[in-house]
């Protein structure tokens, strides 16, 4: 065991990503059937349905999962009452203050994660009394740090100002990449693209077949102005460059996002309008798997790297 194996109570140190779009009960109970941690993604589940996801999770499993909330998304004290009523123990924060809820949740019991993408956040996270942090790398799909500071140094950074445990986000979809990540520091890692790409993943096909097809430099981070995410370069993503070329306000970028722009690319399936969100890693992936075969992948390969790292000593 490891302090992220025995934290969650789970076998492997891989706690699958909250994503929008992505992470409904199948995903998240499949990933903790197999030995990670599987989270739900609140961020795209209107209160009621997280409630009927978290519902659908605990009769699908029997081991622990969680719920990822973004703390910019409005119900936020209607979400947080949802998880309480039902049971939820672990709960993985980001994009907002920990100290607003992390105390309330630990009063009641529950385990508390935060993302972060920087050591000054890690810090205040610790401070805020979570029990471990995510320290997510550029690389990451998704809604991601400013800084642009990638996995590589980001981990080894924040492992030098925190005590508590610390997991790896951010480009990571092999045993090599978590191999990496826990040299650098980490105590286990986040894997959100790789699990996209699975068949109980509850984006759309379309969306899972462009994980596939996306080449190296296939995505950018964009939007820093309203929320950095990183995009795939579609049609939308073109359209918002040539909004860039003419100095647009806030306000304009806004207007170009509308609204339910990742719904309608990543569950909808719209390849050109919608906002199709993944992470540097695609490049590397080339399958569609079930989780199980995703996770004893990953795991086969870590041992396999482990060994060869020590034949080179």
């Amino acid at each position: 065991m490891n302090r992220i194996t025995e934290l969650f109570n789970i076998k492997y140190p891989i706690v699958q990503g909250g994503m929008i779009w992505n992470s409904g009960y199948k995903l998240a109970s499949a990933v903790s059937n197999v030995g990670g941690l599987g989270l739900l993604g609140a961020g795209s589940m209107y209160p009621e349905v997280l409630r009927e996801h978290i519902q659908k999770c605990q009769k699908a499993t029997d081991k622990p999962f969680g719920v990822n909330v973004p703390m910019l998304y409005p119900d936020i004290e209607l979400i947080m009452n949802i998880i309480v009523e039902e049971g939820v123990k672990i709960v993985f924060t980001s994009a907002g203050n920990p100290k607003t809820w992390t105390s309330f949740l630990k009063e009641r019991g529950i385990t508390v994660v935060h993302v972060v993408s920087s050591s000054k956040f890690a810090m205040k996270a610790q401070e805020a009394g979570v029990d471990a942090v995510v320290a997510e790398g550029f690389e990451a799909g998704g809604h991601n740090g400013r800084e642009e500071t990638t996995t590589l140094t980001l981990i080894p950074m924040v492992k030098e100002n925190i005590t508590i445990p610390l997991i790896a986000a951010g480009g990571i979809a092999t045993g090599r990449g978590m191999l990496a990540a826990m040299v650098l520091g980490a105590d286990g890692v986040q894997v959100g693209s790789r699990f996209a790409a699975s068949f109980e993943s509850s984006s759309h096909d379309n969306f899972k077949q462009t994980i596939i097809d996306v080449e190296e430099g296939g995505t950018h981070l964009t939007l820093k102005e309203l929320a950095p995410v990183r995009l795939v370069k579609n049609k939308f993503y073109h359209d918002v460059q040539e909004l860039y070329a003419k100095c647009p306000t806030t306000d304009e970028l806004k207007a170009l996002l509308g609204r339910a722009r990742a719904k309608r690319g990543m569950f909808e399936g719209d390849l050109e309008e919608g906002e199709l969100e993944i992470g540097q890693i695609s490049g590397l992936i080339h399958d569609i798997k079930p989780v199980k075969q995703i996770v004893d992948d990953m795991m086969s390969e870590f041992e396999i790297a482990r060994s060869q790292v020590a034949s080179l000593l």
